[in-house]
């Protein structure tokens, strides 16, 4: 897995985070839903769908940044 990561490349990696990861831009949908997470209102399959398709980008970036740290 580490080997698929680092031949990701990073202006992919940034562009998703910029675009899924932070759409609607106003406001970012990956915030309003980690608010409803950590308010524990995030209760519907719908909205637990939402938090994952907008957030898998940026832990795609966390592990691609882990693993070149690591590399």
């Amino acid at each position: 897995m580490k080997t698929w990561l680092l031949e990701i490349p990073w202006s992919l990696v940034i562009i998703a985070c910029l675009t899924l990861g932070l759409a609607p831009f106003a406001p970012p949908h990956i915030v309003e839903k980690l608010r409803m997470l950590f308010r524990g209102t995030l209760v519907r399959p719908i909205d637990w769908l939402d938090l994952v398709f907008h957030g898998i980008p940026w832990v795609l970036l966390i592990l691609k940044a882990w693993a070149t740290a690591s590399k």
